[in-house]
This record gives structure tokens, C-alpha cells and sequence, in this order.
């Protein structure tokens, strides 16, 4: 307690003696500073800095002294240094924002400053400078942060062990109080740095040079011909990459393409050439990793795009869909995609395949509209190309997406011993298999004793049997495609009575020739009509008339046997006499759905 009275009483000559020899200097320093710190206020706020750090070691010398870590005849002229730097730094700070002086508050009212300050660079107009300064200071303030930090923790250690010192501990209480309050200042302070950051990247991004303008400077670069030879914009490295390409100068065209891709510019077209050359150059793997080192720099999709297209099968699919389902309006991506199921990627295109390449072309030549797809193109013959193979695929693969088209289709034929169903696919199958009703397992229908020549592998069974016995149900479909996938089931609906009237009567119009027969086998003035009784299942009516006669004669059908439909009566007489005189015969068939047949002609011989 003595030593703390003969300090206080020894500090008003301490203090000014060390005025007499400090203060000069010491506010002459911090003068300078201040004014050095106004002027360099467009890169950051310096006067701030240097007033929170003069002021944070004000109080650390401070304390110090009050605790007798140094001697007061060493520390008052540094204490006396940090508090003038404080005071002018925090003095200028004030005025800059009382004035709102962005260029600092000597710029604004002295234009010579302002003049100086363009000529040495400070007011850049770079945005990256701007950001790398951002960042610089970002760290310092993290720096400051962590220093303050470590002050407060010796703080309270000096506090717990000087509890006996109850002046002294109120004290530096007070001292503790106010490091955290500059502390909260400091941490509001970084985020108006973080606020300050994420406007500079904004306008980062509205600097950055479009597509249109680059694609416009390319054109016109290309009809000019020849390299550049001091490129700068992006347009002029991407010509000059193409022109190295051309000429077989893979070295100088690789480091266009890496000086283009520096520029970040979010199009398809220049990686997609890039990835080519790399490919054929050094394999698939190193434009991968190329590609992947440009992907973790930049920020163009089109850069990420490519990269995962440099991955194998499988993967580069799989990559591809999350791409796409991350960021469904990226156009170009959808072309890559219908790449993957192209008959040119495939060799042999399942139905899956054709609809899925159709569906994604589909889906890229809409955004054509109102000029959606220029925006992703610095050459625009590139686009084009895009685009003409796009429809021309389409035109080729007609009405895949149309479900109805392509579905398995069931031909029942009847026969005296049950049913016979013939399955037509709409692709080739490896494999084939079918149920009665809507549950319960599916029956392969096995496989014939050859090899199907679309597939390379075994033709599968396209028909099984049903008895005769089987009622109105419905029958599932399903097959293994060329790959193997599953397609169906597919539900059929089957109907004996309908199925065996269509069986007939397709035969009936099929074999119409036959329907007649004069004077068969030498049993002369006999007209003999074998055929249509054989499939009367399918008519309804039979009339005829003779020598051109109107059709006002009938043949009285026998009704149909569905347990044996194609069986003539034991006591029925499949043919009846005309006269010598009967030349022709008309005949005209009405089946049972309702239809007729035209008018058949029969000359007798």
C-alpha cells in the first residue's frame, strides 16, 4: 500500500518530465501517423486500426505500472506515445466519419492529395486489390482479436492473485471491463469487414466481362486469323488457343487454355475443347485432374461441368444427375447427358436409352427460346453444332416418349387344343416373362436354341400356352432390356370370345381366295365354301349372288363351337349345287363386330 502512495505521489513529476522529453516527438509521430493513416483510409480504415491498437496498449502499459511489472520511468514515455497515437488516430477516425470522407478528410478538402492518391495506386479500380486488401485486414483484426484475448486471460490471472490488494483490485476490474468492451467493439468492427467483403464480391462479379462481349470479341478475332501476340482479355486467349490447335502447337495451345480458364468464365464451349486436347494428349486421367484443379479455383460452372465428365461410366453419370439436380437450369448440361444414352456412346440403344437421350435433347433445345442457350457459348459455330446435332437426333428417334407406341403387344391364336400366345416386343430382350391377373409370380417363357444377333445372347421363348379353358383375364408382360434392365409389366387385357372372332376373321381376310371353290375335286355343279365354315366364329352373315345377280342370296352358317371352333358339323353339308349356266359369284361377308367385307368375285373355270 506504501509503494502504491509513493507512486501516486512521484506520478505528476514522472509524467512531466517524461513530457518534456517525449511529448514533442511522441505527438509530432503521432501527427504523421494520423495524416499517413487519412490518406490511406480508400484501402481501409487505418486511423481505426491505429487507434484501437494505440489504445489496447495504452492499458496494458497501464496496468503494468499500476502493478509494478516495469518501472514507471520506462513505461510513461511509451505510455505517453500510445495515448497521443490514440487520440490523433481516434481524433482523424471521428472526422472521417463525421464527413463521411471515404478518400479521407485531407483528400476531400485538399484535391492535390486526392490527385496523389490516384497516381501512387491507392483509389485502385481492381476489385481483386481491393479484395486481397480486405483479406489482409480480415487477418489483422483476427489478430487483434486473439491479442486482446490473451490480455483479458493475464488479466484475470493478475486479478486472482492480487485479491489481497483490494485498491488494486478494483482496479484493474475496471481495466478487465473496459478489454472486453473494446472487444465487442472490435468483433462489430469484423463484421462490418465481412459486410464490406461481401459488397466487394458483388461487384467483383458485375466487373467481370460477359459472355456476349467476349463471344462478340472471339468473332470477331476469328475472321481476323493468326495469333495474338500480347493476349489480355479472355476472347484473345481463346483464339489464340484455337490457332495453336489448328497449327499442331499443343504446348502454347494448352497454356491459352489455361490462361482462359484463369478468367473464370462460366462457358461451355472452351473446356469442353480443352478436356478434348488434354484427352487425346495425355489420357483421361490428367484432364481429370487438370480440370479438377481448375474446378476447387473457380467458381464457373462450365469448369465443374467438364471436370465431371472426365470421370469414367458409371461415376461420370452419376455426377452428372447430381450436377443437374443441383442446378436444373444449366442448359448445357442436359446435352451432355443425352449424350450418355446416344447410340454413338452406347453402341446399341435400348428403348430406355433412345427415351432417355430423347427426353434430355428435348429439354436442351427448349431453352433455345428467346436466345437462352447464347449466354453458355463464346463461339457461337459451336452452339450451332450443338443444336443441328440435337435435332437431328430427335428427328431420328421420331415418337419414342410416346408410351403408347412402344408397349408389348399379345396375338392369341386358337387352336383345338388351347391357346397359343404370340408376345411382340417393341425392342430386343434377353429374357421374357408372363402372369395371369394382376398378382402372384411371373413364368419365364424360356429360350429358343439360337443366339438373337441384336443382343449376342439367347433368344428369348416370344410365345407360351393357355388351355382352352382359360376365362376373360388379364395378362402381365415384363422383360429384361439389352442391358439388363426391367421394363413392365405391362397389363394386356385377354378375352377368349373376342380374341378367337379376331383370329378368324383375320384369316378369313387374309386367305379370301379360298373362300369359294367350283366344282372342287371333280365333283362338277358343286360350289364348296370349306374355309369360312371352318372359321364361322367370326361371321355373323355369308350372301352371295350369281352371274352379277344382286347379293340377295344367304348360306346358313352353323353356330360356333368354342370348344372346337374350327370343326364342320358330322351332319352339316359344306357346299350346295348350281347349274351349268352359273359362270361368277359374288360373295360379301359380314363378321360379328360388325363389319363386312367388300365384295368378293369367284369365276368359274
Amino acid at each position: 500500500m506504501t509503494g502504491g502512495m509513493e507512486l501516486g505521489a512521484k506520478a505528476p513529476s514522472l509524467i512531466k518530465a517524461s513530457l518534456g522529453r517525449t511529448g514533442k516527438w511522441a505527438g509530432s509521430v503521432a501527427f504523421v501517423s494520423g495524416a499517413v493513416s487519412d490518406v490511406l483510409n480508400p484501402l481501409a480504415p487505418f486511423a481505426a486500426y491505429i487507434a484501437l491498437l494505440a489504445a489496447v496498449a495504452a492499458v496494458i502499459i497501464a496496468i503494468a505500472v499500476v502493478l509494478k511489472l516495469v518501472l514507471a520511468a520506462k513505461a510513461v514515455p511509451a505510455l505517453i506515445f500510445a495515448t497521443s497515437a490514440a487520440a490523433v488516430a481516434g481524433g482523424v477516425y471521428g472526422l472521417q466519419q463525421q464527413t463521411n470522407a471515404q478518400n479521407g478528410v485531407i483528400a476531400s478538402l485538399v484535391p492535390a492529395i486526392a490527385e496523389l492518391q490516384q497516381s501512387m495506386g491507392i483509389v485502385a479500380e481492381k476489385v481483386a486489390k481491393i479484395e486481397q486488401t480486405v483479406t489482409q485486414t480480415q487477418k489483422t483484426v483476427e489478430a487483434v482479436k486473439q491479442s486482446t484475448d490473451t490480455v483479458a486471460k493475464k488479466t484475470e490471472e493478475i486479478a486472482s492473485n492480487q485479491q489481497q490488494q483490494a485498491a488494486q483490485g478494483a482496479e484493474t476490474q475496471k481495466t478487465v471491463e473496459a478489454v472486453k468492451q473494446t472487444t465487442d467493439t472490435l468483433a462489430a468492427g469484423q463484421q462490418q469487414q465481412v459486410a464490406q467483403a461481401d459488397k466487394l464480391q458483388a461487384t467483383t462479379e458485375q466487373i467481370a466481362a460477359s459472355i456476349d462481349t467476349i463471344a462478340k470479341g472471339f468473332a470477331a478475332l476469328a475472321a481476323q486469323g493468326g495469333a495474338i501476340a500480347d493476349p489480355k482479355r479472355p476472347d484473345e486467349f481463346y483464339h489464340n488457343a484455337r490457332v495453336y490447335e489448328l497449327s499442331g502447337d499443343m504446348l502454347n495451345a494448352r497454356r491459352s487454355y489455361l490462361a482462359f480458364a484463369g478468367f473464370d468464365v462460366d462457358a461451355v464451349d472452351p473446356y469442353t475443347r480443352f478436356a478434348t486436347l488434354l484427352r487425346v494428349q495425355d489420357g483421361k486421367a490428367d484432364a481429370r485432374e487438370v480440370f479438377g484443379a481448375l474446378s476447387d479455383k473457380g467458381k464457373a460452372l462450365s469448369i465443374k461441368l467438364v471436370h465431371l465428365m472426365q470421370f469414367d461410366d458409371v461415376q461420370r453419370l452419376d455426377k452428372l444427375n447430381a450436377f443437374i439436380a443441383a442446378h436444373p437450369d444449366f442448359a448445357p448440361a442436359y446435352f451432355l447427358l443425352a449424350q450418355e444414352f446416344s447410340e454413338d456412346r452406347l453402341g446399341s440403344q435400348s428403348l430406355s436409352d433412345k427415351r432417355s437421350e430423347a427426353q434430355a435433347l428435348t429439354k436442351f433445345v427448349a431453352y433455345e427460346k428467346d436466345g437462352g442457350l447464347l449466354k453458355y457459348f463464346v463461339d457461337q459455330r459451336e452452339l450451332a453444332d450443338w443444336l443441328d446435332r440435337s435435332r437431328s437426333r430427335l428427328a431420328a428417334l421420331g415418337d419414342v416418349l410416346d408410351p403408347a407406341l412402344f408397349a408389348p403387344t399379345l396375338t392369341p391364336m386358337r387352336s383345338n387344343q388351347g391357346w397359343s400366345m404370340t408376345i411382340s416386343l417393341p425392342e430386343p430382350a434377353t429374357a421374357i416373362s408372363w402372369r395371369l391377373g394382376n398378382s402372384g409370380p411371373f413364368t419365364d417363357t424360356g429360350f429358343m436354341a439360337m443366339n438373337d444377333q441384336r443382343t449376342g445372347k439367347p433368344m428369348p421363348n416370344p410365345s407360351f400356352e393357355l388351355p382352352d379353358s382359360t376365362a376373360a383375364t388379364t395378362i402381365g408382360i415384363k422383360y429384361l432390356d439389352l442391358r439388363g434392365r426391367e421394363t413392365g409389366p405391362f397389363d394386356i387385357s385377354f378375352d377368349p370370345d373376342a380374341a378367337l372372332q379376331q383370329g378368324a376373321k383375320q384369316i378369313l381376310d387374309q386367305f379370301w381366295t379360298s373362300w369359294i371353290a367350283f366344282d372342287a375335286s371333280g365333283n362338277h355343279g358343286l360350289v364348296y365354301f370349306s374355309q369360312m365354315l371352318s372359321f364361322r366364329c367370326a361371321i355373323k352373315q355369308v350372301h352371295y349372288g350369281l352371274n352379277g345377280a344382286a347379293l340377295d342370296k344367304e348360306i346358313k352358317m352353323p353356330p360356333c363351337d368354342k370348344k372346337d371352333p374350327y370343326a364342320i358339323p358330322y351332319d352339316y353339308q359344306p357346299y350346295f349345287k348350281v347349274a351349268d349356266s352359273v359362270k361368277s359369284m359374288s360373295v360379301q361377308v359380314t363378321y360379328t363386330d360388325g363389319t363386312k367385307s367388300p365384295v368378293r368375285e369367284y369365276k368359274r373355270q
